[in-house]
């Protein structure tokens, strides 16, 4: 699963230590999750859409669905 988890942070000069102390984890989690090396479970990914005050889609997306929906796109606007 991708995600906008780096960038967020990133934007508001957080260290992941500090991400990690607002979202009670490990810094190591918040590492692992901006590296696409662990999937947040659904609580923790709640957790981090209420702290940026987006959905959890603005945050995580799942990576063959949005392939799948350029595709879509590409083939719809062929003439």
């Amino acid at each position: 699963m991708k995600n906008r988890l780096k960038v967020l942070r990133a934007e508001r000069n957080w260290t992941q230590a500090q991400l990690a102390d607002a979202l009670d984890v490990s810094r190591q989690t918040i590492n692992a999750i901006e590296t696409d090396k662990f999937d947040p479970s659904l609580p923790l990914a709640f957790r981090a859409a209420r702290l940026f005050g987006l959905r959890i889609e603005e945050i995580f997306h799942d990576e063959d669905c949005s392939s799948l929906a350029t595709e879509i796109k590409k083939n719809t606007f062929r003439g």
